[in-house]
């Protein structure tokens, strides 16, 4: 295909990223998943924890991860280690969408174990927000995270969704929240994403809603809001390996899809390039297929 002409890799459902060692203990753990005990698997992701370090940023990519990929052996992990901090922490982000008063609970006894680490606030967060609990109760967890790490990307995706107008907020609360946010965080923060990401969201709202809201959504991203959050993440986030964060292919990923919705095809062929066929779920599955969708884009630019 000329679209790989240029040594690109085929596209696929990349859950790790370019997280190589992420991506081999999720080969393990698939490996020995078919073998029966998973005693070996359980040393390798107690050990890639341990690497993070604090790496707060790439803890909380592999655990949401290995969450949502392993959830038997979180659960095994925590019975055989119950006052383990890791164990417990991706335990907890295992059953978030299964039973988040228990996830609650046993983030919070995380945090205890392990007290300068924001990952099981961020977990805490999350069970607050599916729980739809109000906001009385998030704004004491949120205060913990910033105080820990103030631009942490799950962190500030999670309050994007608590604002929504689908969930707890209004347009107008999810627009203040924005722009209280952008007008003091770094360019290269691992939150660069949340405008453009707010302006996917919404564009998929536009689309979905049909009627009138679809009357206008061919010139969507010529608005000079929008147009501006394309033209700042172009100027920030390329050449390839000025993002340095865990999810920035997934980033990366984003700004293709919405620059190739937008026609920008001409300007989309290098964020393609840098996103290398790792495909992120969402914003491509929103059009069908991911990998389909992805390569499709792909082809055009």
């Amino acid at each position: 295909m000329a679209l790989f002409s240029r040594r690109q890799h085929e596209p696929r459902l990349a859950p790790e990223l370019d997280d190589v060692p992420l991506g081999r203990v999720l080969r393990g753990i698939a490996a020995t998943r078919r073998i029966g005990p998973q005693d070996l698997a359980v040393a390798q992701v107690e050990r890639l924890l341990r690497d993070t370090e604090h790496d707060w940023d790439r803890r909380s990519h592999r655990i949401g991860i290995l969450a949502h990929t392993a959830p038997a052996l979180a659960r095994a992990w925590r019975e055989h280690r119950p006052s383990d901090p890791d164990a417990l922490v991706l335990a907890a982000w295992s059953e978030l969408a299964t039973d988040p008063w228990n996830a609650l609970a046993t983030c919070r006894r995380a945090a205890e174990i392990r007290p300068g680490d924001p990952t099981p606030w961020v977990g805490a967060l999350a069970a607050v927000r599916i729980l739809g609990r109000p906001t009385s109760e998030l704004a004491p967890i949120w205060r913990e995270i910033h105080a820990r790490d103030p631009w942490h990307r799950e962190a500030h995706l999670q309050i994007l969704g608590y604002l929504s107008p689908e969930e707890q907020g209004s347009h107008a609360v999810l627009r203040d929240f924005l722009d209280d946010v952008v007008a003091v965080m770094p360019p290269d923060a691992p939150t660069s994403c949340l405008p453009l990401a707010a302006a996917v969201r919404q564009y998929h709202r536009d689309l979905d809603a049909g009627g009138t809201r679809t009357l206008g959504i061919s010139q969507y991203w010529a608005q000079p809001h929008t147009a501006r959050w394309l033209d700042q993440a172009l100027a920030h986030w390329m050449p390839p390996g000025r993002l340095r964060h865990a999810a920035a292919v997934a980033d990366l990923g984003l700004l293709a899809y919405a620059l190739s919705r937008a026609g920008r095809v001409r300007e989309a062929g290098p964020v393609f390039a840098a996103v290398d066929g790792l495909v992120t779920p969402w914003p491509w599955s929103h059009d069908g297929d991911p990998v389909e969708c992805y390569t499709r884009y792909a082809g055009r630019s």
